[in-house]
């Protein structure tokens, strides 16, 4: 079991979506917060937030894509809060397009953030980690990591590689360090806006996440040192289906919805940032 209570918990993408939602979890648990987030604004309500709860929390403004930039902030939480016991890697973006609508820094922007700054994240913090013997290392990844879906060329493929990160991790560490625990999650479509528009036929097979149900169920099992959490159940089917002939596999995608589930994709869009930040 990982007990949160006097733990410090770095969340990436800490603004808004799921990883708001954990950060107020994980402090009511009496654990200290470190908020990441590209933007100032949201982190300042998430800290006023915490405070009323009487929980304590820090808030860092950083471009998780920016490898210079997760090093310099990474130091600074070293220096200003102490070594981080928890870190959820929860930061995402989403373009939603075809592949050949996709430009060269949309598909760079999906790596960037979705897939390199767990590596620069984790480089930065294991260490320590594995020196004190314990620690807590969470992947936000997607169903998408699992199988393809038309529109999500450059996302799928990056969940794929934040999957192969995770369980790869997981399998490396306990070799080096036991202590240190990993949870890979896997949601399909969570109700934050960042895949607004986005539908799955099967609706009672896949329905669409409620936010508040995710986060939940990631800190329960960061707590109960869960190695995988897949949301909802019938994505553990995913793996199984692949023994099909690619033809049925392929239908039975169809057949759920969930080839054409990005047809009327909208996201979320703001002036500050085009890209859909969040997580999953």
């Amino acid at each position: 079991m990982t007990h949160l209570s006097g733990k410090t918990v770095l969340v990436t993408g800490a603004g808004s979506g799921i990883g708001r939602l954990m950060a107020v979890d994980v402090a009511r648990r009496g654990a200290t917060v470190v908020a990441w987030d590209i933007h100032p604004e949201p982190l300042e309500g998430l800290v006023r937030e915490i405070s009323d709860l009487g929980g304590r929390a820090y808030a860092f403004t950083c471009d998780v894509g920016d490898r210079a930039a997760v090093q310099e902030t990474a130091e600074r939480v070293r220096r200003e809060v102490g070594p981080v016991d928890v870190l959820v890697n929860n930061a995402g973006v989403v373009s939603g397009r075809p592949l050949l609508e996709l430009t060269e820094d949309d598909i760079e922007r999906t790596f960037r953030v979705n897939v390199l700054a767990h590596f620069w994240t984790i480089r930065a913090f294991l260490p320590a980690m594995v020196e004190q013997g314990s620690g807590h290392i969470v992947t936000i990844a997607s169903a998408a990591g699992l199988l393809g879906t038309p529109r999500m060329t450059d996302y799928a493929a990056s969940k794929h590689a934040s999957v192969g990160l995770g369980e790869s991790l997981r399998l490396e560490l306990s070799r080096i360090a036991p202590g240190v625990r990993t949870t890979l999650v896997c949601p399909s479509y969570i109700d934050t806006g960042m895949f607004e528009g986005a539908d799955i036929r099967a609706h009672r097979l896949v329905p669409m996440l409620r936010a508040e149900d995710v986060a939940a169920a990631v800190v329960r099992a960061v707590e109960q040192d869960r190695e995988q959490l897949l949301m909802p159940r019938i994505v553990n089917a995913v793996s199984p289906l692949r023994v099909l002939p690619t033809r049925a596999y392929d239908a039975a995608l169809r057949i759920l919805g969930i080839t054409g589930s990005m047809d009327r994709f909208v996201g979320r869009r703001t002036e500050q940032d085009p890209a859909q930040r969040g997580s999953g």
